[in-house]
């Protein structure tokens, strides 16, 4: 199976354990998304599979294991957006996102026609377009996160790391991001690991859920099978009801003390 698999993967940060031997995986073009709550190991988790922070246990994407990457190599096959992207003030839109391109570029060389026209149309999906001239400083919050999507997305990765994607973005927006993504994994095969807040949101687009609690994997398997009154009531100690949509992903809506 090609696509994205872990096994066994453990993280420590300042020597202490965070991540417990997470296993799970992903077919190419699919969407798995972490959820848990806050302190689970959903972020750690995350920046191992980028590669950025060490490891053990194996991380494969499309069968090449991160670790024996190259950054160039890696930032081809993989495009990481925090959830807090710094980035710098003085750069333009169009100047950040087509340093996205820079990893399919030869030694020294400059970005040509494709690449520019690559980072256009990223820019113009990402309803950025008009913003391409404007200085990163300049940008809200979401503008800003949009804009880091778009360099991750301008490396045209085969794996894209979405961590909390929406956290910063209004509903519509929110919809705008997260339908984009859905429609690149279709139609280019590109698969998606994201991390979210929104346990709805998570269900409506994910194929697969992973329920990580401090750092360990409680539950598994496809929306309806994770998003159980049950599950959320132990693991986030939260009264909610859970219903489905007309396509039978769960709804989760939060239910007050009577």
């Amino acid at each position: 199976m090609s696509g994205l698999q872990l096994a066994g993967v453990e993280v420590d940060l300042d020597r202490t354990p965070v991540v417990h031997g997470v296993s799970c995986s992903v077919g190419p073009g699919g969407w798995l998304a972490l959820i848990g709550p806050n302190g689970a190991g959903k972020s750690t988790l995350l920046r191992a599979v980028a590669g950025l922070l060490p490891h053990r246990g194996t991380v494969h994407v499309h069968g090449t294991e991160v670790t024996r990457l190259r950054a160039r190599q890696r930032a081809r096959l993989i495009g990481y957006v925090p959830q807090h992207p710094v980035l710098p003030p003085d750069m333009t839109v169009q100047e950040y996102v087509l340093l996205g391109r820079t990893p399919h570029l030869g030694y020294l060389a400059a970005p040509g026609s494709q690449d520019r026209h690559t980072v256009a149309a990223t820019l113009d999906a990402l309803d950025l377009a008009h913003y391409a001239g404007r200085r990163l400083a300049a940008l809200s919050g979401g503008e800003r996160q949009r804009a880091a999507l778009a360099r991750a997305l301008a490396q045209e990765p085969r794996l894209l790391l979405l961590d909390e994607p929406t956290s910063a973005l209004d509903l519509g927006h929110q919809q705008q991001v997260l339908d984009l993504v859905d429609e690149l994994r279709r139609t280019r095969g590109l698969t998606v690991l994201t991390t979210l807040h929104d346990l709805t949101t998570a269900a409506q687009y994910a194929d697969r859920l992973v329920l990580l609690h401090q750092g360990r994997v409680k539950a598994g398997g496809r929306p309806a099978e994770v998003v159980t009154q049950e599950l959320i009531a132990r693991v986030y100690g939260a009264r909610v009801s859970v219903t489905t949509d007309p396509d039978g992903r769960p709804v989760v809506t939060p239910v007050r003390a009577s």
